[in-house]
């Protein structure tokens, strides 16, 4: 049974149901020649998103992304040192003294999935190093995800491959030149190991890499480019991954007065609630006040687990 067969069949109610109700809506988007982002909050790609992201990527069913650091880099770091990832399925149980012994063997978990110190964060590092050091010679400047470009071009990287590059979404979105913004970067395991190496001397300046505010700008130019075609929002989790990114239709209406089309359909996969003033909680509704949805955009809110509701709709999305 197909995914889309199957999830009509049985996903008739509850967040089950607008699960089936966002992804008949993001066809019907592209059904009208519309172009669809996507954001990335929590720790995604080492949950191996990939797995179904690349391929909507790759099939053209996603055009641009926003991203935290640690998302941008995991998926490298899972690429090239997946078989020494250690899994820990009983880690709610775990005492402080298993969390020492993790640390002692070099294990940075996250949830149930420890990375890596050496083989994965380090090897990274001492590749890209190199593009950082590069670029500050050259006196240029990049955004965080051309760097990562760059370094997927390594022969070093591309001779050392851990999973199958088709199940990773940064070689499909290099392979699309898709346009990705990294906001608050400097929060990522990359970025706190490049300000300690300007910090020490080994790189001369902090704007080698491109700042919060640039990627703004860089993502409003795009946005102005392409909004003669609808532009969709698929937000999974919350924090500054979307946050940011929304943002750009505001600015662009109420800042600069150029009147875009606001946000052609908007669908959040959260499990925020929407009290305590959180804006990762809020609902679609909220995000009218805010000149980022009209009352017409399609809006969805999955209130569920983003590790088990995203490839379920990029399957039923990819089966159309």
């Amino acid at each position: 049974m197909k995914m889309r067969q199957f999830m009509q069949g049985h996903f008739k109610h509850f967040n089950a149901a607008v699960c089936v109700d966002a992804s008949e809506a993001w066809i019907a988007h592209l059904h009208q020649k519309g172009k669809m982002f996507l954001t990335l909050a929590g720790a995604m790609s080492t949950a191996e998103l990939g797995i179904s992201l690349a391929e909507m990527i790759r099939q053209n069913k996603v055009h641009a992304i926003s991203c935290t650091g640690a998302n941008l880099e995991e998926d490298i770091f899972n690429l090239v040192a997946n078989s020494h990832y250690k899994r820990v399925p009983d880690y709610r149980s775990l005492s402080k003294l298993d969390e020492l012994q993790l640390l002692n063997e070099g294990m940075n978990r996250v949830t149930d999935t420890c990375i890596p110190e050496d083989t994965a964060i380090r090897r990274i590092e001492k590749e890209v190093l190199s593009l950082w050091k590069r670029a500050d010679d050259e006196g240029k400047s990049y955004f965080p995800h051309e760097i990562m470009y760059q370094l997927l071009d390594l022969p070093t990287i591309k001779n050392s491959y851990d999973i199958d590059p088709k199940n990773s979404w940064l070689i499909a979105a290099k392979e699309k030149n898709l346009p990705i913004v990294t906001p608050g970067w400097e929060d990522s395991t990359l970025g706190n190991i490049f300000t300690g190496h300007v910090i020490k001397g080994d790189i001369s300046r902090f704007s080698v890499i491109k700042s919060g505010l640039e990627s703004m700008a860089y993502l409003v130019e795009w946005y102005k480019k392409e909004s003669e075609q609808p532009i969709g929002f698929f937000q999974i989790g919350g924090g500054i991954a979307g946050d940011f990114p929304i943002c750009a239709v505001p600015l662009l209406r109420q800042d600069l007065g150029n009147q875009v089309p606001l946000w052609s359909y908007f669908c959040q996969i959260s499990d925020s609630t929407t009290s305590y003033g959180s804006y990762s909680g809020a609902v679609p509704n909220e995000k009218i006040t805010w000149s980022k949805l009209s009352i017409e955009t399609p809006s969805f809110i999955i209130e569920s687990d983003a590790s088990i509701v995203a490839p379920l709709v990029f399957g039923y999305v990819l089966d159309w």
